[in-house]
């Protein structure tokens, strides 16, 4: 067991000695912040020692200065080592164990690992596995709360409340009005932080696995080709609007459809506060129904955007395809200009 944890937390270690500079410098110290609080397993509320944070740094940025140029280890399984990016063939063989591994690529190309107990594991009838995850024993900096993995979708409760966490103490430091003051206002943050966070979590998780089953769907729609262009576009604003575009058809397929759903106010809010620069500025409207909502109650104009959605964003990722086969590699420039005459 400790084998294995250590395997893939080399690996996350690579990943983070490679990429963590790509964050600017306020982002990467508080993920490293986060990242200590994790290992040492303290609470949320816990005070942070200065000086046992800043030893801790400079031990940790020691050892990933020694891990740029480092190859990934392969994962110890059934007496022998496994690709690490063969994720299925480790989880095939972690079967009965109760933990759950995932890998691939996330935005930027970058690779991705992470360990944890398995919750739950179900087979959808459309073809895709849902792995939910709960307590993490080897992480990268980055802990995207979902991701979409060929036809398995990993939902991670434990990155989830962190995240979670995250965006409310973000929120704390001026406490601005508007939709993240609505969703925190929802839940009983000043008294009762843990269980606000549980039930948040609890609340989120279900939003958040109706996005990646929009992902799965759009992914199957799209075909293998999305993700060629996807490494042709990296680190480019194509990228970047690329993935919009991906998320915003995912939402109006499967998301909006379950946050106008009676006593989903709340995560309606949260997933207003939450949306990207990039999704602001391709969905304009998406605001104004939102503000309708607001001021009459009415979730009408929310509805029959998510279905005018679907048309539009499908178009719009079938549209980048067939630019991507015209330009190959060259792109993006026309990816972009495409994208920007067509906002919604």
């Amino acid at each position: 067991m400790q084998a294995l944890i250590d395997a893939v937390q080399h690996n996350c270690d690579i990943v983070d000695a490679r990429h963590g500079a790509d964050y600017g410098m306020c982002t990467y110290l508080l993920k490293m912040r986060e990242l200590y609080r994790w290992q040492r397993g303290l609470a949320f509320d816990a005070p942070l020692g200065k000086d046992d944070v800043g030893d801790w740094l400079t031990a940790r940025e020691q050892r990933l200065e020694l891990l740029e140029d480092a190859e990934f280890r392969g994962i110890p399984c059934n007496d022998g080592e496994i690709d690490p990016f063969d994720a299925e063939a480790v989880n095939v063989a972690l079967r009965g164990t109760g933990l759950v591994y995932s890998a691939g690529l996330v935005q930027g190309a970058r690779p991705h690992f992470f360990l944890a107990e398995l919750e739950s594991e179900q087979y959808a009838d459309d073809g895709f596995v849902l792995r939910v995850s709960g307590r993490e024993l080897a992480r990268c900096l980055n802990a995207p709360p979902a991701m979409t993995r060929g036809s398995t979708i990993f939902l991670r409760r434990e990155s989830l409340r962190r995240y979670l966490w995250e965006k409310y103490e973000s929120w704390l430091w001026n406490r601005t009005q508007g939709a993240m003051a609505r969703a925190v206002a929802s839940y009983p943050f000043d008294t009762a932080l843990d269980d606000a966070l549980d039930r948040m979590t609890a609340a989120e998780m279900g939003v958040v696995e109706a996005h990646e089953r929009g992902e799965f769907d759009v992914g199957v729609a799209l075909g293998d080709a999305w993700e060629a262009m996807l490494l042709d576009l990296s680190l480019t604003p194509a990228e970047l609007m690329a993935r919009a575009v991906r998320d915003h058809l995912a939402d109006c397929v499967h998301t909006l459809p379950l946050l106008l759903e009676d006593g989903r106010e709340a995560s309606l809010h949260l997933f207003m506060a939450n949306l990207g620069a990039m999704r602001k500025q391709l969905f304009p409207s998406l605001l104004g129904a939102y503000q309708a909502w607001l001021d009459h109650g009415d979730r009408r104009p929310l509805s029959a955007l998510a279905r005018r959605g679907r048309g539009h964003w499908h178009d719009m990722a079938m549209r980048m395809l067939a630019l991507h086969r015209e330009h190959g590699n060259r792109a993006a420039k026309p990816i972009v200009a495409a994208v920007e005459a067509a906002f919604l």
